[in-house]
């Protein structure tokens, strides 16, 4: 795998139904309420692409555009593709699981752009990826307190 270049999966067992968690997902302004490291999404006139402004535990922030690029509701599955400081793509696919619940399937495939990222590849990498390891787990406890809250949060 080239240095600059990462591929992300994550699972988020979730105790809701499919179409909610695909509502919730699909809300993307939405995102800051529930998921801290998303510190500001901007939806683009026409509504199909935006700016999305993250920042997780390292000391600088991501910038990225946004085009959506995949809204299936009846396969629970939305794509886009990124740039800016990352890019490539990012797939949330959501999975019946159990009596009633989902499985929120993250996946994300970019390459870094961002200048600071690029120079410390190497030494950095598994820092990164820690990084990224610790914005998906808040995100997911983001999610399920929303979801804990019921038709209130929703």
């Amino acid at each position: 795998m080239a240095r600059h270049h990462y591929r992300f999966h994550d699972d988020w067992p979730l105790d809701a139904p499919p179409d909610t968690v695909y509502r919730l997902l699909e809300d993307a302004p939405r995102y800051p309420s529930w998921w801290p490291q998303i510190r500001a999404v901007t939806v683009h006139p026409g509504g199909l692409s935006g700016t999305v402004r993250m920042r997780s535990a390292l000391p600088y922030g991501l910038t990225l555009t946004a085009c959506q690029s995949r809204r299936d509701p009846r396969t629970r599955v939305l794509e886009i593709t990124v740039g800016g400081d990352l890019e490539g793509w990012v797939r949330w696919t959501v999975l019946p699981r159990g009596a009633g619940g989902s499985t929120a399937r993250f996946e994300q495939e970019v390459e870094v752009r961002k200048p600071l990222m690029r120079w410390l590849a190497v030494p950095g990498r598994p820092v990164f990826i820690a990084n990224h390891a610790w914005m998906m787990r808040r995100g997911r406890r983001g999610l399920r307190a929303l979801l804990d809250r019921g038709s209130e949060g929703i």
